[in-house]
């Protein structure tokens, strides 16, 4: 008796010690994730987020959402405000910057590193939250937060990243307790993304596909419906026979027809014998799935009571799109963005180029060596959800990055799964090893050394490319130009800056406003009445019109231009427009009538 004491006391004790030292392991774990977090955040803001600051410091002054654009000198453009929350969040944090003196640029510089410091830990939790695996859990982590770095940046992406996440957190948390918490977090996260980045919104019920496939799937695999199917028509051939027996004529009728010579009460017996055979089938069939449960396939057909109160919550979550200021644009936003021509002129939106991404290369091979060369189960639901974020990933190289997140998610389960059948102690003894002063030292010193090699190349980066942005013209515009009557013609890629410094636009990087499906009116079920100024954007700049046929249609007046397009070799040399500004870099033309 006295033993046994001992041996729960030893148990407890060695249980207490091990739980402290998976603690120790998450602080390591988490310390080093925002180390690297921090060195993956550019300095140099990309286009997007100079608008949004103007958008957001346009709202606050006006206090509403007129959903008219106010930046482009193109006279009544109706704009969308498609992610109005973030725009005023961020002109936020760059007023508060301006006024305690750190500049706007550093506080949303600061913002984006708390915020990609928050993925890396979001995405932290929900590795070891879904496999219950530290080790891997921080890996494949680090590995995540190193392959996004491209995404990465100053924009509404960066929140919805982290929503989504946890939107595969609080599905899996949900579906194993049952707890109201996680339903009640799957609900409030569409109604934010509806107002943050409402482009993106209906990407947050594609996450449930899996989970609602799995879930028919096992409905109609228990409904046994081919067995139920044959059976009642056997019972009805039985009560029809029995119908004959009673009536003499219809025998006769039927005997003259089939020139049958069994007999009604064989014919009766035989068919109730064949019932007998189809329950025999069926419970041999009921058999086998039950041994296959207990040792399945490579394919887990699992089943998830949870998963219908699961449906019930994303039946809910479809009207959170109407949450917003923003009408029915969260259920009409992404259809007319893929009806228009933005999609297919815009590099992020563009069919992925495998050859290109060593980091999509390297993450495919290792889940297919995973699943094909190893018995390690993967769950039905699993496998639908990497098979379609990899035709995402296919269809737009935008949408790389969901399959980096939420197949890494998934990705940590299975490996954790095809660790933990080899040796489930391994991972108590590498946290222990870790845990040593020697190897805090070791893995912080990996960390930082990795770090530093990203941030060195960056360490005089700007906040403002002026290679890529017109920082100097846009100061000359502003001096010596009347904004009010000036209609400039300039490119894409830096539109956005001239909305930051108040210069009245042609065109910029919220493509969908310049498109006749946002700006115009549905003609028919194919095209829509209105002014399609991107395209015309596009034939210009690339000499696919004449520019100057354009230029007086929408009576231009100047033009700024980046020195090496293909539109400055021809302006240069025409007589008809003046030089008026020139840096290593751009070029400010007076058109003369």
């Amino acid at each position: 008796m006295e033993e046994n004491k001992k041996e729960i006391i030893s148990k407890e004790e060695n249980t207490k010690s091990l739980k402290l030292e998976k603690i120790k392991f998450n602080i390591l774990a988490i310390f080093a994730i925002v180390i690297l977090s921090t060195a993956l955040t550019p300095v140099t803001f990309q286009n997007d987020t100079y608008y949004t600051i103007a958008i957001g410091k346009h709202i606050a002054e006006t206090g509403t959402i007129d959903m008219q654009d106010p930046f482009s000198w193109h006279e009544n453009l109706p704009y969308t405000y498609p992610h109005w929350l973030y725009d005023l969040g961020t002109y936020g944090i760059y007023q508060l910057g301006e006024n305690i003196g750190i500049g706007g640029f550093t506080a949303i510089y600061i913002t984006t590193i708390i915020l990609s410091c928050i993925l890396g830990i979001v995405i932290y939790l929900a590795c070891l939250k879904i496999s219950n695996h530290h080790i891997v859990s921080f890996l494949i982590t680090m590995g995540i937060m190193y392959l996004l770095k491209a995404f990465i940046t100053a924009r509404a992406q960066l929140v919805t990243f982290i929503l989504f996440a946890l939107t595969i957190l609080f599905i899996e948390q949900f579906l194993n307790t049952k707890k109201k918490r996680y339903a009640i977090g799957l609900i409030i996260i569409p109604i934010l993304i509806a107002n943050l980045h409402v482009a993106v919104w209906p990407f947050y019920f594609v996450l449930y596909l899996p989970y609602v496939v799995q879930y028919v799937m096992v409905l109609v695999s228990k409904s046994r419906l081919g067995f139920r199917i044959r059976k009642r028509l056997k019972e009805n051939k039985i009560k029809k026979l029995e119908k004959m027996q009673k009536n003499p004529d219809i025998i006769k009728n039927e005997s003259k027809k089939t020139k049958n010579k069994i007999s009604i009460e064989e014919r009766i017996e035989k068919t109730k014998q064949e019932i007998v055979d189809l329950e025999n089938r069926k419970n041999k069939s009921i058999e086998n799935a039950n041994r296959r449960k207990e040792n399945p396939y490579k394919i887990v057909l699992e089943e998830r009571p949870a998963t219908k109160w699961l449906i019930l919550i994303l039946i809910i979550c479809i009207f959170t799109g109407l949450l917003t200021p923003l009408g029915d644009t969260p259920y009409t936003y992404l259809a007319k963005t893929m009806e228009g021509n933005t999609t297919s002129n815009i590099s992020e939106h563009l069919p992925l180029t495998l050859i290109n991404n060593i980091g999509m290369i390297i993450s495919i091979i290792l889940v297919l060596a995973l699943i094909t060369f190893t018995d390690t189960k993967v769950r039905v639901s699993d496998l639908l959800m990497l098979g379609g974020l990899l035709l995402l990933a296919f269809i737009s190289r935008r949408q790389v990055s969901m399959f980096y997140i939420i197949g890494g998610i998934i990705f940590t389960r299975i490996i954790s799964d095809f660790l933990g059948k080899y040796d489930k102690d391994g991972e108590d003894k590498v946290i222990k090893v870790i845990n040593t002063i020697y190897g805090k030292v070791i893995t912080i010193s990996i960390v930082l050394i990795i770090a530093l090699t990203i941030i060195r190349p960056k360490l005089n980066d700007k906040f403002v490319d002026e290679t890529s942005y017109p920082v100097q013209a846009a100061e000359y515009i502003l001096a010596n130009m009347d904004l009010s009557t000036m209609r400039i013609y300039n490119e894409y890629n830096y539109g956005s800056y001239l909305v930051f410094k108040g210069i009245p636009v042609f065109i910029d990087s919220r493509a969908e406003l310049y498109t006749p499906q946002f700006n115009g009116v549905k003609k028919d079920d194919k095209t829509y009445e209105g002014r399609d100024i991107f395209s015309d954007y596009l034939n210009i700049s690339n000499i696919g019109t004449y520019y100057e046929n354009k230029f007086e249609e929408y009576g231009i007046t100047h033009v700024l231009l980046k020195k090496n397009t293909k539109l400055n070799i021809f302006i240069s040399r025409d007589d008809n427009y003046k030089e008026l500004y020139s840096d290593d870099y751009f070029v400010f033309y007076e058109r003369l009538y």
